[in-house]
């Protein structure tokens, strides 16, 4: 749904329309098997050896297996699961052993919830290792009081670790090429559904299929160019896999091209696209490609880009390997980004100081263990998963679900076996919710740790206790991380709406001008992608900052149509650029390209002051009348009459 949809709005308000929306992702049945398995195999282990508490906490020790895990390179997931489940051992063996110490618990769980959220800049691997830190040092801190001996709790975490990590990767040394193979043969599938949708002309379609063809190139680049990064010498398979994905820039060119100029692309083309992802997928021969019709030797600029580009997809060019940046460097450069700005601190300091609230208020719970509160208060303010308000809100509302299901679960299972079914529902339940909806993933992951936690410790009536800490760790959040927490509510989208603007520049300085070597094709590749890229995170923030029901929420909703202008002004720059290869088009004068980057400079800066921008002399000629369309469309947002809606980006300093 778009943002700027107003229909949905006037039944009920538009923040909570996207509150309740889920992502479309696509269902990975093998990570729903796994999750099943993963988590109910150590109870049923358990059961069988009459330990079944054991069990239950070498379940628990797998879980971050599931929940920090991504579709992806073997060798990226072995880094990122690696660090999770590391940093989750690790903080399960702080809280066991400073738990009974209700003082040093309290300093302890303060100190690596700062930790948590200054390494959370450090990337996304660092980032959920971090969370995966602050969670299991909380859940430690209660499991101490459990009865269970400390060594024996620490054990069957750690190799409930070990089993999680193992099923994850054991397909590594049969499926190793695999999840590349599949990202790039999702780059023609996209791309074949955007020609479809194209010659259907289903213009909506088209434009979300352009958006998840930008997310398929970059996930193909990320996989293609980490796996060369650390490879020993020359593979084959991920060289062909590298060389057919950076052929394919003039075909995802031409094929934007012909979706902006609105070209009919041939069905064979598309036809074509397709047989091109099945035959990556299997790492059999490409097909031979579609030729022109004779019959039709006069074609538009941007099929005959198309045909040409398929033509020449399967040439063999070395492209040159990325070098892998040592390990000081990368520390280096966080502690950098710690330096460099404000924002990272004030984001640790709101959850370290939230989270000394929770600590502080768990002295006047009546119940012997509330560490839920504090569970609850880190994972809604991490500092780099959305609005915190949306997270709240829906962390609330799952919670009271999934402890209504788990605790009918814990009251009237008959027979201790039946948790092991029900934990394997559940697993999959949680590996369905992540990533789709926050409120979705709380409901399945709620019952799981409630189970988890009875099984190991003897408590089965922790539910109503558990709604009731969610319910205060979220009335903290919201009341002392969200209202009265300076700045949480204003707007942050204007610096990187700006940002994007510049990128655009960038690339238009490129595209716009014959590319007459492949020294400048490859860098005008290089800014395309860019520009495309940080398009997509700027559309991510907007829908993650369109539910807050504040200022943030409002002009998350009034930037949308700047954000639609701004990815149709790059496929219209794609477009000249596809037609300057054909030779089918004038290069425009140096003066208009001029005016292109002095129009997107001049946006750029009202975006960032706020302050209305002085009329703009945009290009002329009819080379660039599609440039000229979409620039005027993307300068009539900052320009209307709702221009004071944006002046807070001025007066807040972050935008």
């Amino acid at each position: 749904m778009d943002p700027s949809d107003d229909r949905a709005g006037r039944v009920i308000p538009r923040w909570l329309v996207h509150l309740l929306r889920t992502k479309p992702v696509p269902i990975h049945w093998s990570q729903l098997v796994r999750a099943a398995v993963v988590l109910s195999a150590p109870i049923a282990v358990g059961y069988l050896v009459d330990h079944i508490g054991y069990g239950a906490l070498v379940s628990a020790g797998a879980l971050p297996s599931i929940t920090a895990d991504v579709v992806g390179a073997y060798r990226s997931r072995a880094k990122r699961l690696s660090g999770a489940l590391g940093a989750g051992v690790f903080g399960f063996e702080l809280g066991v052993l400073t738990g009974a110490d209700a003082v040093l618990s309290a300093l302890v769980v303060i100190g690596i919830a700062a930790v948590s959220a200054l390494i959370s800049d450090a990337g996304s691997n660092a980032s959920i290792a971090g969370l995966q830190l602050f969670v299991f040092t909380v859940l430690g801190t209660g499991q101490s009081t459990a009865g269970v001996p400390a060594g024996i709790s620490l054990t069957c975490f750690a190799v409930g670790a070990a089993w999680g990590l193992f099923a994850a990767l054991v397909g590594w040394t049969t499926r190793a090429t695999v999840p590349e193979r599949s990202a790039v043969a999702q780059v023609y599938l996209e791309l074949a559904t955007m020609l479809s949708a194209a010659a259907a002309d289903d213009d909506e379609t088209a434009l979300d299929a352009r958006y998840r063809l930008t997310q398929a190139l970059n996930t193909a680049y990320d996989r293609l160019l980490s796996a060369r990064s650390w490879l020993p010498g020359r593979d084959d398979t991920y060289r062909k896999l590298l060389n057919r994905l950076v052929a394919s820039t003039p075909l995802v060119e031409a094929a934007v091209a012909a979706v902006n100029e609105g070209v009919r692309p041939p069905r064979e083309v598309i036809a074509h696209l397709t047989d091109l992802s099945t035959a990556v997928l299997s790492g059999a021969p490409l097909p031979t490609p579609p030729s022109p019709p004779d019959d039709r030797p006069e074609q538009p600029p941007a099929v005959a880009a198309l045909y040409a580009a398929l033509r020449d997809l399967d040439a063999e060019k070395e492209q040159l390997r990325r070098a892998r940046p040592a390990a000081w460097r990368r520390v280096w450069e966080w502690l950098l980004s710690l330096s460099s700005g404000p924002l990272t601190w004030l984001a640790a300091a709101r959850l370290t100081v939230c989270v000394a609230l929770a600590e502080l208020t768990r002295f006047y719970v009546p119940n012997d263990r509330s560490y839920w509160i504090t569970l609850t208060v880190g994972v809604v303010l991490k500092p780099d998963f959305g609005s915190v308000f949306g997270r709240a809100v829906l962390r609330g509302v799952g919670t009271v679900v999934g402890a209504g299901v788990g605790g009918a679960a814990l009251a009237l299972t008959p027979h201790a076996a039946l948790f092991i079914p029900l934990v394997a529902l559940f697993g999959v339940g949680l590996a369905f919710g992540k990533g789709r909806h926050y409120g979705l993933l709380s409901a399945f992951a709620t019952p799981l740790v409630l189970i988890q936690m009875a099984l190991s410790s003897g408590d089965y009536e922790a539910a109503p206790e558990r709604v009731v800490d969610t319910m205060v760790g979220c009335a903290l959040v919201l009341v002392f991380g969200y209202l009265l927490w300076p700045g949480s509510r204003r707007p942050v989208l204007g610096r990187r709406l700006a940002d994007v603007a510049e990128a655009i520049s960038s690339y238009s300085e490129y595209a716009l001008r014959p590319a007459k070597d492949a020294q400048r094709r490859n860098e005008r590749s290089r800014r395309r992608r860019k520009a495309y890229r940080e398009l997509s995170d700027v559309r991510t923030a907007s829908l993650q900052n369109v539910v807050e029901p504040s200022a943030a929420g409002r002009q998350a909703v009034a930037w949308w149509p700047g954000i639609v202008a701004l990815e149709q002004l790059v496929d219209a720059i794609t477009a000249v650029a596809v037609s300057l290869d054909r030779n089918v088009l004038e290069p425009p004068e140096e003066s208009e390209v001029r005016k292109v980057r002095a129009a997107l400079a001049e946006f750029s800066l009202a975006v960032r002051t706020g302050i209305e921008p002085p009329p703009v002399d945009l290009p002329q000629g009819d080379q660039l009348a599609g440039v000229r369309s979409q620039l005027a469309m993307a300068l009539n947002v900052i320009t209307g009459p709702d221009l004071h809606t944006f002046r807070h980006v001025r007066l807040s300093g972050s935008g």
